[in-house]
């Protein structure tokens, strides 16, 4: 769900660069770690040491550190949410900076200017960057099992060899337990969640959903497609498995849940199939990565297509930050798009 320079037909590299993320209920997390006065610092480390530390991630493992880890790095998306909570990075990995210099949509509301970039894309990670911060914690999402997003196979033992780690899981499993696993994650480093930019950011989550609730009831049998474009392929998303889409299922969006998945996160059709299921509103992945309706103008197929002919095509970022200041503005984006489209199926 990253970066790479291509979609390819490997389920990590598919993951990576067209996919997926989780699913939504309104299920509570188990978090962990002590509570301690927030701050907001420019590497995010609450204000005074705690002594001993402990966090048990989803991997089922309690991470130890002799202090409250201060030298945070983290997969950028994670270190948005992160952020999001009260808590900034030292360094970051993956999808971070454009080639114009502004913050890649994964970034969120990170200053990119003020992190170590670690490796700008999918697979990227300067080891040697890595240890120079000296390093106290990794943070990153797990997707597939207890795979850790974006750390690269062939240097992961040295990686982790520099510092702990942590993972929260973000794929099948409710929307508000990545979001409540971040929150519990910060608050264990240090974070003040009833903080007024904290608390703030929720009821505009809650409101978001009420409104997204709303509008899926008032345009009932209105069908929503999530997917992701590549050159060969359009990657049509399952929403039952990423958190956000099985999310709007449950405020009544009709996401429209493919036949044929493969590799457990998404239906691949060739773009002479790129019709196969009728939409009225496109939801389409707005990573780097992936083909946009400016790319994609050009395929026949596409431009036929009920939802792109209506002009009722939306950006989505298919690997969301995981707190209530990241997916507000998707949820309020979606109950627009939902309020102004029209049944063109």
């Amino acid at each position: 769900m990253s970066n790479p320079r291509t979609l390819t037909l490997s389920r990590r590299g598919l993951l990576a660069a067209g996919g997926a993320v989780s699913v939504g209920a309104l299920l509570t997390a188990c978090g962990g770690g002590s509570s301690s006065s927030g701050s907001s610092g420019s590497s995010g480390p609450p204000k005074k040491d705690s002594g001993p530390w402990t966090f048990k991630d989803d991997r089922g493992e309690t991470v130890k550190a002799g202090h409250t880890p201060k030298n945070i790095v983290a997969f950028t998306g994670a270190a948005a949410a992160l952020h999001d909570f009260g808590i900034d990075c030292v360094g970051v990995f993956g999808p971070t900076k454009l080639k114009d210099g502004k913050a890649d949509p994964q970034a969120g509301d990170i200053d990119i200017d003020k992190v170590t970039i670690l490796g700008n894309a999918f697979g990227e990670f300067s080891v040697e960057k890595y240890a120079a911060l000296s390093p106290d914690l990794l943070v990153t999402n797990m997707i597939q099992d207890h795979d850790l997003w974006a750390v690269p196979e062939e240097s992961k033992k040295k990686i982790l060899s520099l510092a702990p780690s942590v993972g929260i899981t973000t794929s099948h499993t409710p929307l508000l337990t990545p979001i409540r696993r971040y929150a519990a994650l910060a608050e264990a480093l240090g974070a003040d969640l009833k903080d007024k930019k904290v608390t703030d950011a929720k009821a505009r989550f809650e409101k978001a959903a009420e409104t997204v609730r709303k509008a899926a009831k008032a345009k009932k049998g209105l069908k929503v497609l999530a997917a992701s474009g590549s050159a060969n392929l359009l990657y049509v998303s399952d929403p039952t498995v990423y958190s956000d889409l099985s999310f709007f299922k449950e405020l009544g969006v009709d996401v429209i849940v493919p036949t044929k998945v493969t590799g457990g996160f998404f239906e691949n059709l060739s773009w002479e199939n790129a019709d196969k299921y009728p939409a009225d509103l496109i939801l389409l992945d707005n990573r780097t990565a992936t083909l946009q309706p400016k790319d994609l103008a050009a395929k026949p197929t596409w431009a036929k297509l009920p939802a792109v002919k209506a002009g009722q095509v939306i950006p989505w970022l298919s690997e969301p930050r995981y707190s209530y200041a990241g997916c507000a503005p998707a949820l309020e984006a979606l109950a627009a798009a939902v309020e102004k489209a029209k049944k063109v199926t």
